[in-house]
């Protein structure tokens, strides 16, 4: 099969793919057209059906679909305008074909992260990373593979893994740099800032809120998550224990982002920073990576809330 992220502009699509969203639509003279999200392991393309004939068969959000179509560019972005659709039979496809994944090995990153739990010397905080992420095999087995966003940024297999262990490490350059920060604490937020997406969201190929994600969301289900966990640590200090939960209820910095409060120590500033950046920077990544090396602007995106294009030096790095 021919991988979304081979396609580039004028191409022929053709092949099976997840369909990962469909919605129907219509165009501001009332002709009804379908938009879709197409998936497989490298990645996502937006698709168009424009022309609703014979051509294209009945299909639903995550079914495998045949398509055939071509690959034309929109706002700077690969996009597919579909001229054919069938259902696939399970015999046509592996789903493994199918699923996202990060592009760094799982079980490096796991024993960084785990690395870094050794470095803490709070004995404590120790205590409650090594409970969590070491000696409870069968959280760290869904924690490896989880996703950390439904999309966005690390909406893929190991990119819950990949987002806490790069948040960790920039949260240690700031303990390294800014003795005012207590890296104990900072450290431990760090690795258990979204341990609460773990239910938040489904497994994949769906990846997409659970009930408890819908109505509690990963910062309150994280913070419920530690206050569990450090009741079964004797002695663990009560004011250290709501510094830790402080710290993953503000990590999105303001009300208005999800958190339910603000900032009030420098480590949950300095989570919040770790966090944003890492996410913002993924995200640009990710856009990055769907459009074609130009620079060319690529329209205003309303993740980042600006008018975007890349520099020349990141498109000679792809060209």
């Amino acid at each position: 099969m021919t991988y979304i992220e081979e396609y580039k502009e004028g191409n022929k699509f053709f092949g099976i793919y997840l369909c990962k969203s469909k919605q129907v639509m219509k165009t501001k003279a009332g002709k009804t057209y379908y938009s879709v999200l197409l998936q497989d392991k490298t990645g996502t393309i937006d698709g168009k059906v424009w022309e609703l004939n014979n051509g294209i068969e009945e299909f639903e959000s995550m079914d495998f679909i045949m398509v055939d179509g071509m690959v034309t560019s929109f706002q700077g972005s690969r996009q597919v305008n579909i001229s054919r659709i069938r259902k696939a039979q399970e015999c046509e496809y592996d789903q493994s074909e199918y699923i996202p994944a990060t592009k760094y090995d799982i079980d490096e990153m796991y024993k960084e992260l785990t690395v870094i739990i050794g470095t803490i010397k709070e004995p404590h905080l120790k205590k409650l990373a090594q409970m969590v992420f070491v000696e409870d095999k069968d959280f760290a087995a869904r924690f490896k593979v989880h996703s950390a966003a439904k999309s966005v940024h690390h909406g893929f297999i190991g990119g819950l893994l990949q987002h806490t262990l790069a948040v960790t490490k920039m949260c240690s350059f700031f303990a390294d740099n800014y003795p005012i920060l207590d890296r104990d604490l900072l450290i431990t937020a760090a690795i258990f800032h979204d341990v609460g997406k773990v239910d938040e969201l489904s497994d994949f190929p769906i990846n997409d809120y659970t009930d408890d994600g819908q109505m509690l969301g990963h910062i309150f289900i994280g913070a419920e998550f530690i206050g569990t966990k450090v009741r079964e640590i004797p002695g663990f200090p009560p004011v250290l224990a709501t510094e830790l939960r402080h710290c993953i209820l503000a990590h999105h910095g303001e009300l208005e982002y999800g958190s339910p409060k603000k900032p009030a120590i420098a480590e949950a500033m300095a989570l919040n920073f770790a966090d944003n950046a890492d996410a913002r920077l993924e995200t640009m990544t990710e856009i990055y990576e769907k459009s074609n090396p130009t620079t060319e602007w690529l329209g205003y995106n309303r993740f980042v809330e600006s008018n975007i294009r890349q520099s020349t030096g990141s498109v000679a790095k792809r060209k």
